[in-house]
């Protein structure tokens, strides 16, 4: 089941994590199997030396972040080599079942976007396979007369394409689904379960941005942990209806909003609803600059089972001297979004 794409593809060296970062100027055997990889996936650095890190590698590495909403510095640090390698992964080069850790790739993010355009709900396309994704494939199986043993073999696979097929361009179930529940939701704060998360230098604005929030009636935890993932398990671990990830920006004045960016290319609509509104309430009311939203695949963003933003803000100077007009614009757009969280609403 091996793909010829990814056989062109060398294997990670075991000294690689030590490695890491890798940026310009770096050398070696590892250098050689980044470029080798982005090459695979149609981003050159030919024009630098054999085993080098030059700027033709740089601007290969920002390309690929680019494309992969992820943080754009030309380094390949540890989540941009994760990324190069889920990547490289072809649906069918390997089995997928659910295990953990759970295994994460462009295959997994395949899988689900058929089976999702077939009417199975295994979650949003962010590939990672996870309960939903398995609870999903058994469903196509038994559907199909197949052996319902959550695992993407030959024969799974043969059917899941043949039937395919007839899906492009149909909106993925989860999609769907998280369009009807925003629908549904209330449309106040009150009882409203919101998580506030910051990963270090925020508490005391997270803090804020509590206190503003249960005034208008929400049910608030604020998270502090340097790790997104590992808030992200602890949002999903509350049951969180909505994260609000504080980060600050030291280099850049004004403010961005980022949301999670599927692998199909769909966004998460509350995610991105919120983030309209934040980038609506926050630089007017502060009057710093507006630098835009985003669609990207930060961890945070892409493991919360939630709409979820990341509110990134700057310079420290502002959070320290705005902090209680900034809870107040955070609790202004959150308002405004709990109002009409979905883009057929007003």
């Amino acid at each position: 089941m091996r793909s010829v794409r990814e056989a062109t593809v060398a294997p990670t060296p075991s000294s690689l994590d030590e490695e890491l970062p890798l940026q310009h100027g770096s050398r070696g055997e590892s250098v050689r199997d980044v470029r080798r990889r982005l090459e695979a996936l149609g981003f050159s650095s030919a024009a630098d030396g054999a085993g080098h890190f030059g700027r033709a590698t740089e601007l290969a590495v920002l390309a690929f972040q680019r494309e992969r909403g992820l943080r754009t510095d030309g380094v390949c640090g540890r989540q941009t080599w994760s990324a190069l390698v889920e990547a490289g992964r072809v649906l069918g080069e390997r089995l997928l079942y659910y295990r953990q850790p759970m295994l994460r790739g462009d295959d997994v993010a395949g899988l689900q976007a058929q089976l999702g355009a077939l009417g199975f709900d295994a979650g949003r396309v962010d590939g990672i396979f996870g309960p939903l994704a398995q609870e999903a494939l058994r469903d196509f199986q038994r559907n199909s007369g197949l052996v319902d043993d959550g695992i993407l073999g030959p024969e799974t696979l043969d059917t899941l394409l043949r039937v395919g097929s007839k899906t492009n361009g149909q909106d993925v179930v989860a999609a769907i689904r998280e369009r009807q529940r925003l629908r549904e939701s209330p449309r106040t704060l009150h009882g409203r379960r919101v998580v506030v998360g910051e990963t270090g230098g925020l508490s005391a604005l997270a803090d804020r941005t509590k206190r503003a929030l249960s005034r208008a009636g929400a049910v608030v935890t604020t998270l502090h942990d340097p790790d997104g993932s590992v808030q992200a398990g602890q949002a999903n671990a509350l049951d969180g209806e909505v994260y609000l990830g504080l980060g600050l920006d030291p280099e850049h004045p004004g403010c961005t909003t980022a949301y999670f960016l599927g692998y199909n290319g769909v966004s998460s609509e509350g995610g991105r609803r919120l983030a309209e509104a934040l980038q609506v309430a926050l630089p007017f009311r502060l009057k710093i600059p507006d630098r835009g939203t985003q669609g990207m695949r930060l961890a945070v963003l892409r493991e919360t089972r939630m709409p979820a933003v990341l509110l990134e803000i700057g310079p420290p100077a502002v959070v320290v001297e705005r902090a209680a007009d900034l809870a107040a614009a955070i609790t202004e757009a959150l308002e405004q979004w709990v109002s009409a969280p979905c883009d057929d609403q007003p």
